[in-house]
């Protein structure tokens, strides 16, 4: 089978197409033809060994795991014999994590995974650009426990993550402020956004008003000047913090009427079932920005590391 592979860290040329054996599923697994994938800030960070850390967990001088690649939509070639939830030709997608091996025409998967049948009515490119920023945006969402008529301001509106927030948010009936730049201005409004807010000419922070929860999705906001802008008993979401603003949040929590999340997600198929029925409700859309083919995957990680995509970056494999 095709898989792009790397086998140092470094720049996105470190990724090649190489033939690799392809696995066979054992009797609690599945196997999948992967149709489609997606590159996000979780593969090429792991490319580049960004934080540095990365190599603690994946390999201090190479990585242990060297096929990227954690969200996916594809169909059923063969099954193990325990399997029961699945069957051969069965259209799925979700999200493997840190196991990682998307990019590739195969991938072999325990029935328990993070995955659900693909609704009927969007493409396998588009349910791929689902999972990732979808469970990231659900994991916090139902944290927080967002109430109908809250007031959201979700800041990173148009990226992937962001983009299902403003959208979740919506379903979950709460009044939803995005905030992004003037160009995506359109797209923010397109997804449910009842106002939105261009960073690049208005500071939420100085405007007035308040939110009931604000969401960060790409470590984006000043966490002390935004707490003003938080509500009494509101909810701070740095669903992309690093280790300063986790320790700077954790205090936060313990000192004030006004908590702050962070931490890492976790994510079952009841999830990602969770996220089929919205779409087959037309209440969460795909926002995709580019698409490029597994050969193209080095240029897909350039463009995606420059930090400017619109939603997702899919691979179509």
């Amino acid at each position: 089978m095709k898989a792009a592979v790397f086998t140092q860290y470094g720049a996105p040329e470190v990724l090649e197409v190489k033939e690799l054996e392809k696995p066979m599923p054992k009797n609690n697994e599945i196997l999948v033809r992967i149709k489609a994938t997606a590159v996000n800030s979780g593969d090429w960070r792991m490319r580049k060994a960004d934080p540095f850390a990365v190599r603690f967990i994946f390999g201090f001088t190479k990585p242990k795991i060297n096929v990227l690649g954690s969200v996916f939509s594809g169909e059923i070639e063969s099954v193990g014999e325990e399997v029961k939830q699945f069957k051969v030709g069965d259209l799925v997608f979700g999200h493997i994590d840190m196991s990682f091996g998307a990019y590739a025409e195969y991938k072999c998967l325990p029935e328990n995974a993070s995955i659900a049948l693909k609704p009927a009515n969007i493409t396998h490119t588009e349910a791929a650009a689902i999972p990732f920023g979808g469970v990231t945006a659900l994991h916090f969402m139902k944290k927080t426990a967002i109430k109908p008529e809250q007031k959201v301001l979700v800041v990173g509106a148009s990226g992937a993550v962001g983009s299902a927030a403003v959208q979740l948010a919506k379903s979950f009936g709460a009044q939803v402020t995005g905030v992004c730049s003037t160009a995506n201005i359109p797209l923010v409004k397109s997804i449910g956004a009842d106002k939105v807010i261009d960073y690049t000419r208005e500071d939420f922070t100085r405007n007035g008003e308040t939110y009931d929860v604000i969401f960060d999705a790409v470590k984006a906001i000043n966490v002390s000047r935004s707490l003003k802008s938080l509500n009494k008993n509101g909810t701070m979401i740095l669903s992309a913090a690093g280790m300063p603003e986790m320790l700077q949040g954790l205090w936060i929590s313990m000192t004030s009427s006004k908590k702050v999340m962070t931490g890492v997600i976790g994510h079952t198929a009841a999830d990602i079932i969770f996220l089929k029925g919205l779409i087959e409700a037309d209440k969460l859309k795909p926002v995709i920005d580019r698409t490029y083919s597994l050969a193209q995957i080095a240029e897909a990680h350039a463009y995606v590391e420059k930090g400017h995509k619109k939603g997702n970056v899919a691979i179509e494999v």
